[in-house]
């Protein structure tokens, strides 16, 4: 099984039927949003999707993105006492990953975090030095990329409903 020879290629403590993934999309210093997708047992869940408006970060700054998206994400399952996912996801490398692994710890949370970098299709680690990598088409890291590309989809196209909204409103005025 695909979910089994992750856990064991990254020493996960149980079989990530749950995996979340973050990714951000923004367009320049506006529209900067975030999408979240969520895969159980290796398929799309697309009912547990979800998008971030983020409202707390001015300009591109990815890891501060990142940061309101993983803290509202898991704030709100804590608050309503909802399961966490076996995995976490983050699309982007040891900076992303810092960021949603030190917002995780201030949540009280020890989730399994990983960071899939798209320029050498590398995992990065919290508190490993250097990537982790392996065989471009194995199935786990076609699954991963397929994770990965499904969430970055999901954040484009929300940032591109946002910039039509915003011209619709322009052009309505």
């Amino acid at each position: 099984n695909v979910l089994t020879e992750l856990q064991t290629a990254l020493d996960l403590p149980v079989v990530p039927r749950v995996i979340e993934c973050f990714d951000v999309s923004n367009l320049g210093q506006e529209h900067v949003v975030a999408g979240m997708v969520r895969f159980a047992d290796g398929k799309p869940d697309k009912s547990n999707y979800r998008r971030f408006k983020i409202k707390n970060v001015s300009g591109q700054d990815d890891f501060a993105a990142i940061k309101e998206a993983v803290s509202r994400r898991y704030k709100r399952l804590l608050d309503e006492k909802l399961s966490m996912p076996d995995l976490v996801v983050v699309d982007g490398g040891a900076g992303q990953v810092g960021a949603a692994h030190s917002t995780l710890q201030s949540l009280g949370l020890k989730l399994s975090l990983i960071g899939l970098a798209k320029e050498h299709e590398e995992i990065y680690l919290p508190n490993e030095r250097s990537p982790r990598k392996f065989e471009s088409n194995s199935r786990m890291m076609l699954l991963l990329r397929q994770i990965r590309d499904a969430t970055h989809n999901f954040a484009v196209k929300y940032n591109r409903q946002r910039r039509q909204m915003k011209m619709r409103k322009q052009f309505n005025k």
